[in-house]
């Protein structure tokens, strides 16, 4: 992996003859199959800020308890310095994990990251950077944003955690952001609230990334999250849905809470997304299961349950139609005797074939989409 590494050595000190502002400095550690793209994310607005400022104003720093060669998701490697005990009071470490941190363990890194905290360094946790902090008794109560597809698999873990669905979150002790492109969002925040938004609105400018989005931003626009694709009554369908995926509620019920007949709502769904209501719940609730199978270590059967389905036969025939996989070989979304990880197909895509089978279904007069037939599960719908 030699030809993929990536030296990332401390930024040297500059000498300041007139400085005008203290320089702030910013540690980042990584663990292996960290996300590249969200460090890059959160390092440029730094470097663009240095470049803009009459001195310069951002100094950082790589480090690891994993070595000097750390890999990241994409096959890539990083040089970072080791972990060490100077004193960081003022500063912020921002705790970069991706794939495999439900189970990483390092007690060097979690040791580290309460003496740090202990001595006034202020922790940021980036998409799963949550897990060695929350391991290590430093987020607790105080809400915290992780990246969306990931986040039942913690609430799961840590259902005394508070999770919102947003870019990051700004409370004390402990920051938090969802990753990818929402750590630049983040880092222009942080350079605003240091030195002004004009800053902040010129480095958003040098890097193309308008409009800034708040804290609180969607982090999804599909399907129902934070777009006006849909009709308002079917974004509210669809929420109930999310909201109610352990115990399925029957279509009547749905349709009832929003004010519509049952009919009304299954031209909603027919007319927004092209399958029936109880055919997107049931591939929302397959969705769902597949994260729990890779974050966490409830059985295939719990999870069956904790995702509506009332026999585990059924839950298992209809993730097999549905991602040509079983339960069971899903529990490693990113196997070790693989390259990189994968996910197997993407909802526009379950949605668009759903509507080619149904569009056959109708013709043939056929069942349209084996795996959301109705069974006792479904009927409950």
């Amino acid at each position: 992996m030699s030809q993929n590494r990536i030296s990332s050595a401390p930024t040297a000190v500059p000498v300041l003859t007139t400085p005008v502002a203290l320089m702030t400095r910013m540690t980042f550690v990584i663990v292996p199959r960290f996300n590249l793209a969200t460090l890059i994310t959160m390092i440029e607005p730094l470097r663009v800020a240095n470049y803009l400022a009459a001195q310069p104003l951002y100094q950082w720093e790589i480090l690891s308890p994993d070595g000097t060669e750390i890999p990241a998701s994409n096959g890539l490697s990083i040089t970072a310095q080791p972990l060490n005990d100077r004193n960081r009071r003022g500063e912020t470490i921002f705790v970069l994990a991706s794939w495999g941190a439900e189970d990483y363990a390092n007690r060097d890194l979690i040791g580290w990251l309460r003496r740090q905290s202990r001595e006034g360094a202020r922790l940021c946790a980036v998409e799963l950077g949550c897990y060695p902090l929350v391991k290590a008794g430093l987020i607790t109560t105080a809400k915290l944003a992780t990246h969306w597809s990931w986040a039942p698999g913690f609430q799961e873990r840590f259902p005394d955690v508070p999770l919102v669905e947003q870019l990051y979150t700004l409370d004390d002790p402990v920051l938090t952001c969802a990753g990818g492109m929402a750590g630049v969002d983040l880092m222009l925040r942080l350079i605003a609230d240091r030195h002004g938004e004009s800053m902040a609105g010129e480095v958003a400018d040098q890097i193309i990334h308008q409009p800034i989005r708040p804290a609180t931003a969607p982090q999804r626009r599909t399907p129902g999250k934070g777009t006006d694709q849909f009709a308002p009554t079917l974004r509210q369908a669809i929420a109930v849905i999310e909201d109610n995926i352990a115990e399925p509620l029957p279509v009547p019920d749905i349709a009832d809470r929003l004010g519509l007949s049952q009919r009304q709502l299954e031209r909603l769904f027919h007319k927004g997304l092209g399958c029936s209501v109880v055919q997107f719940g049931t591939l929302v609730r397959l969705q769902h299961a597949r994260v729990l199978l890779i974050a966490t270590k409830l059985s295939v059967r719990e999870i069956a349950t904790a995702t509506g389905f009332n026999s585990l036969s059924h839950f298992a025939s209809a993730f097999r139609k549905c991602f040509a996989r079983r339960p069971s070989d899903y529990r490693q979304g990113w196997a070790p005797t693989e390259a990189t990880p994968s996910w197997p197909g993407t909802l526009t895509g379950y949605l668009e074939t759903l509507q080619q089978r149904t569009t056959r279904a109708v013709r043939s007069r056929t069942s349209s989409f084996d795996f959301v037939a109705l069974s006792k599960d479904t009927g409950k719908q």
